[in-house]
């Protein structure tokens, strides 16, 4: 008994000396003798965020911003674009071999005219053109302009299936806008793609040693049938035709190219009315280019350049015994560095140049004669392409 009950007594006063040694003044004890307590890690577990769900906002059919503009595009000029096919034929009477061609235009206006490319119809027998609702209708040409691939069909249908597009300007693009591709490749009708602006001012070489400037560079897919038809904004208006694309392979490699708008926009009332570009003429009919310009190598007779003084190379005859020797003197001839102020440096920059005013406009040349810097201004006329 009395050994139970110094055991209970034992163990209540070593609890007592625990409580005493592990509280508030035990702490108070190890900082009195240089015994700091060792402070608590944080914790290296992530906290949790419960993350709110993404906000999009869509219409009443539940099509989100993107996605209403994408539509909007498509339902303003569906009815607009055209699918052209051609027939022509290679080879000589009983051989001759008939082939067929795709391609794609636009509805200019309500008389029935429609754009595309000159390369589509190029050496067509027939053209057919079919509109939105399925019906084909024969088309006739009724202009085009080669140099800058631009042709204008016309064809006989009720002004009230005709849905002209709208024209925007191709002045003011910006790469990355977003751009839609409308026509018909691998003779698919009024397929619509997507993308944007790539790259903008590309050279374009077309046909010979002329090009194309202000080319519109676009990532959005063409193929073989888009030829011809349109290149829109984001606000469904016309700003380019599609004409070509970059690729190893014949199809779409994210690399197309459209004429801008403002150039069509130039040429086509002269389609329409004369059938052909009249051009702008400054009478110099053939340069050589140098590291330093361009040198004249022929006038036009009495052309704006003769009449202007331009003077070419100068031909000396000389009599040897009984042979008589005709010499050349190029160095005689002036050289061209720059119109208007403008520096060029090659041919097609000096043609796209003057190609881009109008007849009786008033240009001048600068020129170096006989080492001397001369300015000579000139009063272009009127030419046909």
């Amino acid at each position: 008994m009395r050994y139970v009950t110094g055991c209970l007594f034992s163990a209540i006063l070593g609890g007592l000396v625990a409580v005493w040694l592990t509280g508030p003044a035990s702490n108070d004890r190890a900082f009195a003798q240089g015994r700091q307590r060792k402070p608590s890690l944080p914790s290296t577990r992530p906290k949790v965020i419960t993350a709110k769900p993404v906000q999009a906002t869509f219409d009443e059919l539940g099509l989100s911003p993107e996605g209403a503009i994408n539509v909007a595009v498509y339902e303003k000029n569906n009815k607009s674009v055209v699918n052209i096919t051609t027939r022509s034929s290679t080879g000589y009477f009983l051989l001759e071999v008939p082939s067929e061609g795709s391609g794609s235009g636009s509805v200019i206006d309500k008389s029935g005219h429609i754009l595309t490319n000159y390369h589509v119809i190029e050496g067509a027998r027939q053209v057919g053109v079919t509109l939105f609702h399925g019906k084909t209708f024969d088309a006739t040409l009724v202009g085009a302009d080669p140099i800058n691939d631009v042709a204008v069909l016309k064809i006989d249908a009720p002004k009230k299936v005709l849905h002209p597009v709208e024209f925007g300007d191709s002045g003011n693009l910006k790469v990355g806008m977003r751009v839609f591709a409308i026509g018909n490749p691998f003779g698919l009708e009024r397929t619509m793609t997507a993308g944007i602006i790539s790259s903008l001012n590309r050279s374009l070489q077309v046909r010979g040693d002329r090009s194309i400037r202000s080319i519109i560079q676009i990532d959005a897919a063409v193929n073989p049938g888009n030829s011809g038809g349109p290149l829109l904004d984001a606000h469904g208006r016309l700003i380019g035709i599609n004409t070509a694309i970059a690729s190893q392979t014949g199809q779409s490699a994210g690399i197309g190219f459209a004429i801008p708008i403002n150039l069509v926009a130039r040429v086509v009332p002269q389609l329409i009315k004369h059938g052909r570009v009249i051009r702008p003429e400054i009478g110099i009919r053939t340069v050589y280019q140098t590291e330093n310009g361009l040198r004249i190598n022929q006038l036009t007779p009495n052309g704006p350049a003769a009449r202007a003084g331009l003077r070419g190379p100068r031909f000396e005859i000389r009599r040897r015994g009984p042979f008589t020797i005709e010499r050349i003197d190029l160095s005689a001839a002036d050289l061209i560095i720059e119109v208007d102020g403008h520096r060029v440096e090659t041919k097609d920059d000096f043609l796209s140049y003057i190609e881009s005013k109008k007849a009786g406009d008033r240009i001048e040349l600068t020129i170096i004669r006989e080492g001397r810097r001369l300015k000579v201004p000139i009063i272009l006329g009127g030419g046909e392409s």
